[in-house]
């Protein structure tokens, strides 16, 4: 396996084991009477910082400081394939997909690639390569 198709195949581990995660600081948090917006907003916040950590760590194997530049890029990466992820769900509604597990998996997909070849490319390969 090459190690392009490893790294992808942590990077959707990561992104399984953020979303389990995310979901019981959502529970944990609905149960202890916190709103839906507050729990869907830590829930994201611990769930961006785990996946820098896991990522970073174990899907690119960078090792060594965090800079302030890595976590800018990361958190930028996130904002753009957030849009990515919103733009495919407004195209797949136009397309006649509105309210469809269709539409919504389409623009998962893109924000799953998106936020994965900008992290390789973008956020993480400068401490990859100093290894």
């Amino acid at each position: 396996m090459t190690t392009t198709m490893m790294a992808a195949l942590r990077f959707g581990v990561v992104g399984a084991l953020n979303s389990l995660v995310g979901l019981a600081v959502i529970w944990a948090l609905l149960r202890l009477g916190v709103g839906d917006y507050p729990a869907n907003a830590c829930s994201y916040a611990v769930g961006v910082c785990l996946s820098f950590v896991l990522n970073r760590a174990w899907t690119f194997a960078v090792r060594g400081p965090v800079g302030s530049g890595e976590v800018a890029r990361f958190l930028l990466v996130f904002a753009l394939s957030y849009a990515a992820n919103l733009g495919v769900l407004t195209l797949m509604r136009a397309l006649g997909f509105a309210h469809s597990l269709i539409g919504q998996g389409a623009a998962m997909a893109a924000y799953s690639v998106c936020f994965f070849l900008l992290s390789r490319h973008f956020v993480f390969a400068a401490g990859r390569l100093a290894r």
